[in-house]
């Protein structure tokens, strides 16, 4: 419609895999996407929009997530943001790209883990609340198959960090349903992308399906949860794994 206000979704974790899919999905149905990481826009992105749309913001820091949710209030035409999608993670691992187990785990990697993939998302969520509000929009948490049962390659921090935000998850449908906004989590298992572990064979041997995920087609129910499609839908968390928990 031409007096519709053009859709935004604010990203994070944009560059590859699941993000840089989701990234194609909205734009090709003519949504504006504003992405934000530590790095700045890479020039060999194809994707046009990009160097206007693009906020360098480091999750780790609390002081420099708030800096980025002022500039992004800043940007968003007429204080609406339809969705956000908290997709930005971080997976430390141990020598040779092995588990990085409870025991082993620093302190101070279980805190870098958590600000990033469970702090950051309510700080964004709770500081662009009133954006959201006015546009009805939609929250989307991307968790983990391994936030619900010991992963043989994630490691104890990003699995635990994923089950605190699948239970954050419910917390905000709970509290933010009430403003109009719904939040709801995906929770993808074995997805082809480049963070695969040596190994993963042997767990597609063990799916159902036979075969990983796409990056598209995660994408592809995270938009359906952003859209009128899944008006009813709150506080579900989307498990995308080809039935390995069957």
């Amino acid at each position: 419609m031409p007096n519709t206000p053009r859709r935004t979704l604010l990203l994070t974790g944009a560059s590859r895999g699941i993000g840089h899919a989701t990234v194609k999905r909205f734009s090709s149905a003519g949504w504006r996407v504003i992405t934000c990481s530590r790095h700045p826009f890479p020039e060999e992105c194809p994707w046009e929009a990009g160097p206007e749309d693009h906020i360098q913001v480091d999750l780790a820091d609390p002081h420099n997530t708030s800096v980025g949710i002022a500039e992004i209030k800043r940007r968003l035409e007429h204080g609406h943001l339809h969705a956000l999608v908290n997709n930005a993670a971080i997976s430390p691992k141990a020598d040779g790209g092995s588990r990085l187990g409870s025991i082993e785990t620093t302190l101070d990697v279980w805190s870098q883990v958590f600000r990033v993939n469970f702090f950051a998302p309510v700080m964004l969520a709770r500081g662009l609340i009133e954006e959201l509000k006015a546009a009805k929009g939609s929250v989307v948490n991307v968790t983990s198959i391994a936030g619900s049962r010991v992963h043989p390659f994630a490691g104890a921090a990003y699995a635990t960090s994923k089950a605190a935000l699948a239970s954050l998850t419910r917390e905000m449908a709970h509290d933010f349903g009430a403003l109009g906004i719904r939040v709801n989590a995906i929770a993808p298992g074995e997805i082809d992308t480049a963070i695969l572990s040596p190994g993963t064979e042997k767990i597609v041997a063990q799916i159902p399906l036979h075969r990983l995920g796409t990056p598209d087609e995660v994408a592809k129910i995270i938009y359906v949860l952003c859209t009128e499609t899944s008006s009813y839908v709150n506080g579900a968390e989307i498990h995308i794994n080809g039935g390995q928990h069957v």
